[in-house]
């Protein structure tokens, strides 16, 4: 990582918070509403659709497994930089143990002490809750060949297309001092560990570097753009790239709608779901115009929701985020807390692995 001004620094952090945080929203707005259609959201929360939060899982401002699978790759790609200092550089492996990690939150009562390596983030007792987690996701982390990594040329679950791989895809871009073709393939080797169709995997490429183009300060045209040369270079991109086409042919057809959403399809599939995130936060006037757009539909309105404030989270920084729905989410001192040792390692890493300072850095994010 070059020497960054402080500025530089403080910007960087804002961005990161701003992404994690602004997708937590957006899952939680959609959480509650998941499974309705917009007749029924319209019916029950008036013309408008939801405005706010709406109780789901017990609570005001739950997240679901869409935020839990964003923590756990963030945790993952942490402890890949840790090891990369040790001279064993590998990604999609640590990514893989995190993912695993997280698996375990879905059957398991709580935190194991005896499972060494769990570290901080799997020993929040909050995150073990089962929140309609995604049956790719589930089935390609847990059997009997679990501990077995997907890759391009075996991939887990070859068919599956979910939204499992899109809307967990984002904290790949914000290696901002990484090329974006490599955001793009780490995106995509970290999806075939749970979702082998190559729509699926090439969604997840394509949020990464829109996500890694507006964390640099660039617009999300630019990243949009930039995704589709990069998709236009890979087989089997027709089905991504037509979705972030017609999500763009979206933006000139007029007034922003639920109406106009809703042609975008609705979310349950990985290109399906990143053109509604795309389209939503590319017509938001402001954050909280935007997320509301992105859950208002028939579909998959948490991940949907997800991905559209990922991505004006990283455009506008944590400042711009609703403070209402801030103060009211789910899990918020966790997602400051690894977003700030997210920016620590990448900008501080050397430091914090020295032998001067060995023990504590070892035990939030260890390496076996």
């Amino acid at each position: 990582m070059p020497l960054w001004s402080r500025a530089q620094q403080q910007d960087f952090r804002s961005r990161v918070r701003g992404c994690l945080l602004g997708g937590a929203i957006g899952d939680a707005l959609g959480a509650g509403i998941e499974f309705e259609s917009l007749e029924k959201i319209r019916a029950t929360h008036g013309p408008a659709g939801v405005t706010g939060y709406v109780p789901a899982y017990g609570r005001r401002g739950a997240v679901t497994d869409d935020t839990q699978m964003v923590l756990f790759t963030v945790d993952g790609l942490i402890r890949a930089h840790i090891r990369r200092d040790g001279g064993s550089w590998h990604p999609p492996t640590d990514v893989h143990h995190a993912y695993l990690r997280w698996a375990a939150t879905q059957h398991d009562w709580g935190p194991d002490e005896r499972r060494g390596d769990l570290g901080w983030l799997g020993g929040q007792e909050w995150l073990y809750a089962r929140r309609a987690p995604g049956q790719g996701c589930l089935s390609g982390l847990t059997g009997p060949d679990a501990d077995r990594i997907g890759t391009l040329e075996a991939p887990r679950n070859p068919h599956s297309k979910g939204c499992g791989t899109v809307m967990r895809a984002a904290p790949f871009g914000l290696l901002t001092a990484w090329e974006p073709g490599l955001v793009f393939q780490l995106a995509v080797e970290c999806s075939v560990l749970t979702h082998g169709h190559p729509t699926g995997y090439l969604s997840a490429g394509a949020l990464a570097v829109i996500v890694q183009a507006v964390a640099r300060g660039g617009t999300l045209e630019e990243g949009v753009h930039l995704a589709l040369a990069l998709l236009s270079e890979r087989p089997s991109h027709e089905e991504t790239t037509a979705a972030l086409r017609a999500a763009l042919d979206a933006v000139r057809a007029g007034e922003p709608s639920a109406e106009r959403v809703e042609q975008l399809g609705e979310g349950w599939v990985a290109e399906e779901a990143l053109a509604i995130g795309v389209y939503c936060a590319l017509v938001a006037h402001d954050v909280t115009s935007g997320l509301l757009l992105a859950v208002n539909h028939s579909g998959d309105s948490d991940s949907t929701g997800s991905i559209c404030g990922q991505l004006l989270g990283a455009l506008h920084g944590e400042t711009a985020l609703p403070p209402a729905l801030l103060a009211e989410l789910e899990g918020r001192g966790t997602l400051l807390e690894l977003a700030d040792d997210f920016v620590l390692e990448l900008l501080h890493g050397p430091e914090l692995h020295s032998a001067e300072h060995p023990t504590a850095w070892a035990e939030r994010y260890p390496i076996r």
